[in-house]
């Protein structure tokens, strides 16, 4: 591969990472690592051009002292948007401070007319050094982050650390090398900030499904007291029809009020009749199965709609069971309250075959029991 080829495959990949990366710093709630990738891909960007077009000149010595000096400092920019990046506990002086260092050392043994090895030693060690930093700081912080891209990170780094303290040497006692140390230079930048772009858009996808479970989980989920919601209570109908395809199998669905919740809400606050609804909502899951499903549908109203009975005395056995649990003392702050319930109950098939016609069931059977005193349970009667 020629060496025209070599620096306009690296100028071209190293551009399209700066773009990428600036790109994605905008992105909101995206840490500022990127950005410093942007800056520092730039940099070695900036390196590859000035030696591209200005190493056939008089002062080859001044043009490679300039690509070093930018080589330099792409390792602690790069440094310091990995710190960000990986959210580091690090001081990121100390980086910026091995490279002031290398940088006056290039300086100097330009000046001094120093031997190009002597020149090469410091800055060479300096950026072996950086980046093998760079690769601790990918395999200490691999458990947190998308594993692939940091052991590529951690992998490309170590081969640059080792290109970098080896290459300057072999260059000079071999011209044929010299070539070779910008191909094998390029290969590894692009991969090293090729698993940089991975592990950013990994992260970007995590944050994308933790934001639709989340809003899933809001859409289907009462806030308040953690049950399923209205909507959702639809399509877990469906599945608990399924569950009653057996033979002689029952599904209830009891139709909750709650009774003296609005003096309790209105004396003591809606703190605490928050706290009461919370409370009940816990006692319906404590006493009910994982095959049965739980709603808050609204206020003080829930629904529990069990499923895989063997016969409908069994439906209204739960529903007393459950109205025992709510009419137990409720302690909030050293205050006891007590609370009430009626329960209406609609079965299926006897009452209907769908949800909208069992709800109508249970809450006409749930007014009868209020009306007839409250505190208890009652299966509908057509």
């Amino acid at each position: 591969m020629s060496y025209e080829v070599i620096h306009a495959f690296g100028g071209t990949a190293y551009f399209l990472f700066a773009v990428l990366f600036l790109w994605i710093s905008r992105v909101p709630r995206t840490n500022a690592g990127p950005g410093w990738w942007a800056a520092s891909i730039a940099t070695a960007l900036v390196a590859r051009i000035i030696l591209f077009f200005f190493l056939p000149s008089e002062q080859p010595a001044l043009v490679i002292a300039v690509y070093v000096a930018f080589n330099v400092l792409e390792k602690p920019l790069l440094l310091t948007g990995l710190v960000r990046f990986l959210e580091l506990d690090t001081r990121v002086v100390y980086f910026w401070l091995a490279a002031v260092m290398a940088e006056a050392w290039i300086a100097i043994g330009l000046l001094a007319g120093w031997h190009d090895l002597i020149r090469a030693s410091v800055y060479s060690m300096v950026n072996s050094g950086l980046l093998a930093c760079a690769a601790w700081f990918a395999i200490y912080r691999i458990r947190d982050y998308p594993r692939v891209p940091m052991r590529i990170l951690a992998v490309s780094s170590v081969l640059l650390s080792l290109h970098w303290l080896t290459g300057p040497t072999l260059s000079h006692f071999s011209v044929a090398y010299f070539k070779n140390v910008f191909l094998i230079g390029t290969v590894l930048v692009t991969t090293q900030y090729f698993a940089l772009v991975a592990a950013v858009l990994l992260l970007f996808q995590r944050r994308l499904m933790a934001s639709e479970a989340t809003a899933l989980d809001l859409a289907f989920h009462d806030p308040l007291t953690g049950l399923n919601n209205k909507r959702y209570m639809s399509t877990l109908f469906e599945q608990a029809l399924l569950l009653a395809t057996r033979p002689h199998h029952v599904v209830a669905l009891l139709y909750i009020d709650l009774d003296n919740f609005k003096p309790i809400n209105d004396t003591a606050g809606h703190a605490i009749g928050d706290e009461v609804l919370k409370t009940v909502a816990a006692r319906l899951r404590e006493n009910t199965r994982s095959t049965d499903i739980c709603v808050r549908i609204g206020g003080d109203e829930f629904v529990v709609i069990c499923t895989q009975l063997d016969n409908e005395e069994q439906a209204l056995e739960i529903g007393n069971k459950i109205l025992k649990k709510i009419m137990a003392e409720i302690e909030i702050d050293g205050q006891r309250y007590a609370l009430g319930a009626s329960i209406g109950i609609g079965l299926y098939p006897r009452h209907g075959d769908n949800l909208n016609e069992l709800m109508k069931c249970a809450d006409s059977a749930m007014y009868i029991v209020k009306r007839n005193g409250k505190n208890r349970c009652g299966i509908y009667q057509a």
